[in-house]
């Protein structure tokens, strides 16, 4: 049986005695196929970086799936289904990942295991590129020469 990393959102109006009904609900469609359900972690109500079926925020949660591929389409078409998942992603993976996910470990633990750290970046995101001053030429005229006031171009189009 293949392994898997399934992660679904789910609406924001639900409560979280909900979205843990929907989990198991998913789990029973996993196991009846012949496969089973490892890790669940609830990432809590996150905010959406748009709007997905006029929502806001949604639940995630990811599940660690060991299942063969019918289980899997029969889990994703009722997901597909139901009004209650806004999306959802299943992933093939080779292992399972061990402890917690990057998304339930503290900043501080993602810091040290490289996750946004940018310290091999060049500070201002520009690399070493001369920024210098941002003069847009000579203000007093320049090379387009003298400038009309404006009495003179409001009179001049009579």
């Amino acid at each position: 049986m293949a392994l898997y990393e399934h992660v679904f959102l789910a609406r924001q109006d639900l409560s979280q005695q909900q979205v843990d009904a929907l989990v198991e609900n998913y789990k029973g469609i996993i196991t009846a196929g012949g496969g089973s359900v490892g890790r669940v972690e609830n990432w809590g109500l996150k905010s959406l970086t748009y709007r997905v079926k006029k929502n806001r925020k949604a639940y995630y949660t990811l599940m660690d799936i060991t299942a063969p591929a019918e289980a899997i389409k029969e889990m994703e078409r009722q997901q597909g289904l139901s009004e209650d998942v806004l999306r959802f992603m299943t992933i093939k993976v080779e292992k399972h990942e061990e402890g917690a996910s990057a998304m339930m470990q503290k900043r501080e633990e993602r810091s040290e295991r490289g996750f946004g750290d940018r310290g091999d970046r060049p500070r201002g995101g520009f690399g070493d590129r001369d920024r210098g001053p941002r003069s847009f030429g000579d203000r007093d005229g320049g090379d387009r020469g003298p400038r009309r006031p404006r009495e003179e171009a409001a009179g001049a189009s009579e």
